[in-house]
């Protein structure tokens, strides 16, 4: 019998100090309506200046402790972190999350921008279904307020601070992840992007340590590919949109997540929404939201989850799963 992978166990983490746009005011020439009406974003979780992405990633697991005990992650076997933030080039901040819970496992980082998490879930799909490992710690963790320009309204007043934990095994029919949808083009690099050891992308653009995002572009790319990747992703799993019970996708922005609802013909109590709480925390926002919708009871035995996100790179990624 054909092995199916699927999500074990959740848990979820943001920092305890929020900066609300009515605080932002305060510090650059923007207001609350000008962020709530482009973004929908009400207020951010800020990482203290001590507490980087392997913090935040351990107090994910310790969530995830939590609601599920130690016996959860019993057996893990491969720990991978999606990040945009790690602590160090190396090591890997997985290595960090390997040591700290005393995992007898391999463990590296995932570099896909905000689809990072998906990316990490259908690496552990494969790793689980061709018998690799037995069990993946699957993280997305960020620190994305450390690399903000504050400075830059545009881009500062998007991203908060967060991480998000998933155990991926083996289940048994009919749950599981179904086949994923993965993409990515570079030639939109120059659209969203921070440096790291280079000087400059191959077309040119100048790299700094900071985000630096073409609004325009990144919001066209965005609804264009929610689109096509979710449909696509319920096409792989054999259903159609009416199939889907709850919609989770990266909480980037309120317009692209609903302009994603409305050509999907979904209800608006179908779809998972956080960004208002939390802003954009990259590959920590599905799992984040995910948990939520677990605690306020909205994901029931049997539901279809539908989640997408997209990034820089440009990259994107959706799945559907039971």
């Amino acid at each position: 019998m054909d092995r199916r992978a699927g999500i074990t166990a959740l848990g979820a983490y943001a920092p305890p100090t929020v900066l609300t746009n009515q605080d932002l005011e305060t510090r650059m020439d923007t207001s609350d309506e000008w962020i709530r009406t482009r973004t929908g974003i009400r207020r951010r979780h800020v990482a203290a200046e001590d507490e980087f992405t392997s913090d935040l990633a351990f107090r994910s697991v310790e969530d995830l402790l939590r609601r599920y005990g130690d016996e959860a992650l019993a057996g893990v076997d491969m720990v991978i972190v999606a990040t945009n933030t790690p602590d160090a080039l190396f090591p890997a901040t997985a290595a960090l999350v390997q040591h700290r819970f005393g995992l007898t496992a391999g463990a590296f980082d995932l570099l896909a921008a905000c689809p990072g998490w998906i990316y990490a879930l259908s690496v552990a799909k494969a790793y689980v279904e061709n018998g690799q490992c037995r069990k993946v710690l699957a993280i997305g963790a960020e620190a994305l307020t450390k690399l903000v320009d504050w400075d830059d309204r545009s881009t500062a007043v998007l991203f908060g601070d967060g991480a998000g934990a998933a155990v991926v095994e083996e289940v048994e029919a009919p749950y599981g992840l179904a086949p994923m949808v993965l993409g990515a083009d570079g030639g939109g690099a120059e659209h969203l992007h921070a440096g790291a050891v280079g000087a400059c992308l191959p077309g040119g653009a100048k790299l700094t340590p900071k985000v630096v995002m073409n609004g325009r572009e990144v919001f066209k790319f965005a609804v264009r590919v929610m689109d096509t990747a979710t449909i696509e992703a319920i096409d792989k799993a054999g259903l159609t949109p009416d199939d889907i019970e709850l919609f989770v996708p990266h909480q980037a922005n309120f317009r692209i997540i609903d302009a994603a609802r409305e050509r999907l013909g979904l209800p608006e109590e179908r779809v998972v929404v956080t960004v208002d709480e939390y802003g954009n925390n990259s590959t920590a926002s599905i799992p984040l939201a995910m948990t939520h919708a677990l605690d306020d009871g909205r994901i029931r035995d049997g539901d279809r989850l539908l989640i997408v996100a997209f990034g820089g790179g440009l990259s994107w990624a959706a799945g559907v799963m039971t």
